[in-house]
């Protein structure tokens, strides 16, 4: 992987009516994982779908703590809350955005 690329993980999950801020104790993860540069939480206004990508230091690092227990505890507390969810790990890279 050339130096300007990431792993990134990106997650999307509906959640059920009513259960917003009880999804969001249980998706918070307790810890930040080794090999995780960044992470970002994005609310859909309705709170009714949360979009959570992670930037990962290579494919290792994001594939070891997808099977960890750490995130099978995290997927655990979450799944009472979620309505559907889909995930996928791309391989990206930033983009420099030019300025004025």
């Amino acid at each position: 992987m050339d130096r300007d690329q990431y792993v990134v993980w990106i997650t999307i999950r509906t959640i059920a009516p009513d259960s917003w801020e009880k999804f969001r104790q249980a998706w918070r993860p307790k810890e930040f994982p080794e090999g995780m540069l960044r992470a970002y939480e994005c609310d859909a206004p309705e709170r009714n779908e949360i979009v959570g990508i992670a930037i990962w230091d290579s494919a290792e690092s994001c594939e070891t703590y997808r099977l960890s227990e750490v995130e099978a505890d995290r997927r655990a507390a979450m799944a009472p809350f979620i309505q559907s969810e889909s995930s996928s790990v791309y391989v990206g890279r930033e983009l420099g955005i030019p300025s004025d």
